[in-house]
């Protein structure tokens, strides 16, 4: 699909910058040679829209027979998506879906009521050290779909609309955004997209939503002349229309937002709920640990360990 120019708006200017709410710097530790880097949630931002957890994964070069090794662990209320640039990773769950999830695919898992993954690169045949380089999103449930059943949607990268040209290559990976929809449903309205910005090119916020970020992946942006670069998020105003220009050596972004939900979440360890006895249940349930007739399974095929409940 081609770029609409006329959706391209001027560069703010002056007392534009104001329409930055927000500049996240994420947290950074080091999982043994394999960094990551975490901007949601964050101290002065809980969510962007219904993103409540946003994770940069590496980059990092995983030699063979090593690499990422997370073992079946739970989730409640929330869906998930992992977006890969380079590598591949790993997914099983408790529906008992296997899949490898490879770069510009939308691989979409809702854990609803309770849902057991696991996430690996176990690929016997790897011969050679293979670049691992990625975002994991976690979305928010609204209240009246946290006890919804799981479920996880595949869609590969050639199904999501792209919009091409005047020096950028946007892919939409969920939601709604400059007059296009990704073919996933999603259980709230929100955009998510991943941008390629050529040298001087511009590209507008949508603005149809109410809140709206960016993460810099990669290279540098510019919002009314201030520099911002690799590794930073900005959250900005709602309804301002606001245009980013990609700095000297290009830049890769990940845009995102929504509809805010009709309340904060409370989130401990892989559990997002609306409410402490939300939380508290599935703990238990997780320490129980009764897979047979539990609310939570293990995924068949990778049963054999789990994470336990941390302390």
């Amino acid at each position: 699909m081609s770029w609409n120019p006329a959706l391209d708006p001027q560069c703010p200017t002056g007392d534009a910058v104001d329409s930055i709410d927000t500049v996240i710097i994420p947290r950074a530790r080091d999982l043994g040679g394999f960094e990551v880097r975490r901007a949601l949630p964050a101290p002065r931002r809980q969510m962007v829209g219904p993103f409540i957890f946003f994770d940069q994964m590496g980059p990092a070069e995983f030699l063979p027979t090593r690499g990422l090794d997370v073992r079946p662990h739970p989730h409640i209320g929330l869906a998930t998506i992992s977006y890969l640039y380079r590598g591949r990773m790993h997914h099983r769950d408790s529906l008992g879906t296997d899949k490898w999830i490879e770069p510009g695919a939308v691989n979409w898992m809702v854990a609803g009521q309770g849902i057991t993954h696991s996430e690996r690169t176990d690929d016997a045949t790897q011969a050679e050290p293979m670049p691992f380089f990625g975002i994991q999103t976690w979305v928010a449930l609204p209240k009246d779909q946290e006890d919804s059943a799981p479920d996880f949607i595949h869609a590969p990268a050639d199904a999501l609309p792209v919009l091409d040209g005047e020096g950028k290559q946007v892919r939409l990976i969920l939601g709604n955004a400059w007059g296009e929809r990704a073919p996933v449903r999603t259980p709230s309205e929100m955009f998510y997209a991943d941008a390629v910005l050529q040298p001087g090119a511009s590209l507008p916020l949508p603005d149809e939503h109410e809140d709206r970020g960016v993460y810099v992946v990669e290279g540098a942006i510019e919002v009314a002349g201030t520099r911002y670069e690799a590794g930073q998020m900005m959250v900005f105003r709602p309804g301002d229309r606001v245009s980013l220009r990609a700095g000297g050596a290009g830049a890769r972004l990940m845009l995102l937002g929504g509809a805010t939900l009709e309340g904060s979440r409370y989130i401990w360890w892989n559990f997002v709920a609306s409410s402490k006895e939300r939380i508290e249940e599935a703990k238990e349930a997780w320490r129980r640990g009764d897979w047979e007739h539990g609310r939570f399974q293990l995924p068949p095929g990778d049963d054999g360990e789990f994470i336990p409940l941390p302390d």
